[in-house]
């Protein structure tokens, strides 16, 4: 019957309180609900969404979730209706035991921006107890001698419930010899008593058995019962009484078990069984009995079980009495357990992120953590704390929640990654400290441009290279990783002679591998200038250029080429004149060859390969003239040209004097030269300048020509040269070479 109208009393109460989860708010970040104790898993209590002003699509959306304090989870979030609701059974007495009001608080954390919303739950009580006792029978000794109005003190009844549901008034049934009466105490506990009416006659009526009620004020009334046997006993005129009525004592919650916690002592002046006082505890709670034991004889009161300051703060038990005959009394004993700084704060890492974009933002936030000490006083005050040498601070926020921000922009590239020591320490004494580790990584920005090992390149490739051969290599680092590291090489745009640079060069856009797409030929062109790109993969990319200089090398891949004597295109043999009265050493020809390479490569010599008559004619190992054999020819240091001439003085010596001077003088106009006629004729102009070789410019070649009076056609350049003299005098010009000896000599190059 009473678990019938304990279910009518929840449904009943189900449909009130559905109504009375009615939002409050205490400043703009406290919610406040209320819910029934015992409703089902999933009872609503409050439209969270509404009251966070979000759409309940939202939650899911902005992460929004519970943050407990507790160790069970009692609510939870609906997702699709937005509403807090039940997780599973809530037990008002088991949460809150018997105080007044009960309230639960958890935090509401929106992640996205990391908002912290306080909300607080009271639970309600219903009437889901009914009072019980915890004897199963009370026996009371009473003497026969007894006189009327005397008083025994009756078991209290336990409800657990609070307000008007919890125990209201006691009844015992009608007798002849005892009422009841109900006394308050201070703290509004109601103490049954058993009075005496009226004599009592052990002979007529040795025991006595009642009925003791107690009754609720919840709706329907719920109650509980305990027989009570009397005992009519014989004369036993003194009751046992306490030293004191009330016993304090404050003992710290570090007490070990064993250790005494006061003693008691109650006097009775009778003799023998009836002044012995023997001790118990009465109406004790459950919590109180297994931390706390009495020595029935002594009265001492001992340790038995862990005392915890953040379980229970303080305990009242009342402490009885009893003489042999059946006398009693009682003492109440009030135990404050002392707080000890026991506890060591607890991190709690409520919403942290591993990894953070190098470059961001001062004040970009790493993790949210939520501090405790469930010490009280200096022994609960937590201050939180990171190394100073980082680059990050920790700022207070709601509570004892702490955000983890940066003071400055990170770089990957100094430190890559961060292991972030957070302490947490309370005031005690000793103070006790917690350290927990975050571990942060920084992810790479795209904020290096990849950088080539050379400010500038210079390659050398011979001429006639093999096409598609690889001739040289660049490399570009890139500090940043990952994609922003990785470098692509490509040629900037440009033309060579009008022709695109990528038909000449090519590179591997992975390797900076150069490779030349054409066989190169020195006498075309003999350098390349272009710009190297190296691009990185990041968003958006970054690149660098560098100048690469292709120098092309000289090969001996040009056969010299014969300009004068020309021979004749009929296949016929090519005729030189000379005088009948040539001397030795008279210039009958000169051979003007030229050679499209350079250095080495273009320097010539001159011999002869066939001749019907070899002792008449010799030719110059590197002039090409042919002359009779005469090999005493010289030049004075102020007649020759080029770098190792132009000086003064009569000194004199052979000359050329180095490579220099050879490759640039290819002939020059002889001092004097004799007319076939009379040979007494001589070309104007007396010594004269050199052209320059294929390297340096057009060639300017003289040589003898039957009929000096006709412009003479200089082959491979765009000049005439002239006689300069108008007449036939005999003499040199002045500053020539007009030495004429009878043997035939001319001075020559």
């Amino acid at each position: 019957m009473a678990n019938q109208l304990l279910r009518l009393d929840r449904s009943g109460l189900v449909l009130l309180y559905i109504f009375l989860g009615t939002l409050q708010r205490s400043g703009a970040e406290q919610i406040r609900y209320s819910v029934p104790e015992e409703t089902e898993k999933g009872f609503f209590v409050g439209n969270i969404s509404q009251d966070l002003g979000l759409e309940p699509w939202e939650l899911a959306e902005r992460r929004v979730r519970i943050v407990s304090r507790g160790k069970t989870q009692l609510f939870a979030l609906n997702p699709r209706s937005g509403s807090l609701i039940t997780a599973g059974r809530i037990d008002r007495e088991e949460l809150c035991e018997t105080l007044s009001s009960c309230f639960l608080n958890m935090e509401i954390l929106v992640e996205d921006t990391l908002k912290i919303y306080g909300v607080e739950v009271e639970i309600m009580d219903i009437n889901d107890n009914s009072p019980s006792f915890r004897e199963e029978e009370v026996e009371i000794k009473v003497s026969e001698h007894a006189t009327p109005g005397s008083r025994f003190p009756l078991p209290n009844a336990r409800d657990p419930d609070v307000g008007m549901n919890s125990l209201q008034r006691y009844q015992l049934n009608p007798n002849n010899y005892f009422s009841l009466q109900v006394g308050g105490r201070s703290d509004g506990a109601k103490n049954p008593e058993l009075v005496l009416e009226r004599s009592l006659d052990r002979e007529k009526d040795a025991a006595h058995l009642l009925l003791l009620t107690a009754l609720d004020g919840g709706d329907p009334v719920l109650q509980g019962t305990v027989p009570i046997r009397v005992v009519v006993l014989d004369v036993n005129d003194h009751i046992p009484k306490f030293t004191q009525s009330v016993y304090r004592v404050s003992v710290p919650e570090n007490l070990t078990s064993g250790t005494r916690v006061l003693m008691v002592n109650a006097t009775d002046p009778d003799e023998g069984i009836n002044g012995e006082v023997v001790y118990s505890f009465r109406n004790m709670e459950s919590k109180a009995s297994e931390i706390f034991q009495l020595d029935s004889r002594t009265g001492e009161v001992l340790i038995q079980g862990p005392l915890d300051f953040e379980k229970y703060r303080f305990y009242e038990m009342e402490i009885q009495g009893q003489d042999g005959g059946g006398l009693s009394t009682t003492a109440k004993m009030l135990i404050t357990v002392v707080d000890v700084n026991d506890n060591a704060p607890e991190i709690t890492i409520t919403s942290s992120t591993n990894s953070v974009l190098e470059n961001s933002p001062p004040g970009t936030v790493i993790a949210l953590l939520n501090v405790q000490d469930q010490d009280s006083g200096e022994n609960g005050q937590v201050s939180c704390f990171i190394p100073n040498n980082l680059p990050f601070n920790l700022e207070k926020t709601y509570g004892n929640y702490y955000k983890l921000i940066t003071n400055r922009a990170l770089d990957r590239e100094q430190v890559q990654s961060y292991n972030i020591t957070l302490t947490a320490t309370d005031q005690g004494h000793p103070p006790l400290s917690t350290e927990t580790h975050i571990s942060l990584n920084v992810a790479d920005d795209n904020d290096n441009p990849p950088t080539f090992t050379h400010s500038s390149y210079s390659a050398y490739v011979p001429e006639n290279n093999p096409k598609g051969a690889s001739f040289f290599s660049v490399t570009a680092l890139d500090w940043d990783s990952k994609e922003n590291a990785r470098v692509t090489y490509s040629l900037v745009e440009d033309t060579i002679q009008g022709a695109p640079l990528s038909s000449y060069i090519s590179i591997n856009t992975d390797t900076g591998i150069l490779y030349a797409l054409r066989s190169f030929d020195y006498e075309q062109f003999r350098d390349l200038q272009l710009q190297v790109m190296a691009r990185d993969h990041g968003d958006p990319p970054l690149s660098s250029n560098v100048s690469l200089s292709v120098f092309i090398l000289d090969q001996n891949d040009n056969a010299p080429e014969i300009l004068y004597p020309t021979l004749p295109t009929d296949d016929s043999t090519g005729v030189e004149l000379a005088p009948r009265s040539a001397e030795p050493g008279y210039l009958v020809t000169k051979v003007v060859a030229v050679d499209r390479d350079s250095g080495q490569n273009a320097w010539l010599s001159y011999r002869l390969l066939k001749a019907s008559e070899p002792g008449l004619f010799s030719v110059g190992l590197h002039t090409g003239e042919q002359a009779p054999p005469n090999t005493d020819w010289r030049f004075s240091q102020a007649q020759r040209p080029g770098t190792s001439g132009s000086q003064n003085g009569d000194e004199t010596g052979t000359w050329p004097n180095n490579q220099f001077d050879t490759e640039m003088l290819q002939a020059m106009i002889l001092a004097s030269a004799s007319e076939a006629a009379d040979g007494s004729s001589t070309l104007g102009g007396g010594a004269g300048t050199m052209g320059l070789s294929a390297r340096y410019g057009p060639q300017f070649t003289l040589q003898h020509v039957p009929d000096y009076r006709q412009n003479v056609y200089i082959p491979g350049s765009n000049a005439t040269l002239t006689n300069a003299a108008g007449k036939r005098d005999g003499k040199a010009p002045a500053g020539g070479n007009g030495n004429k000896k009878k043997s035939g000599k001319k001075e020559k190059k």
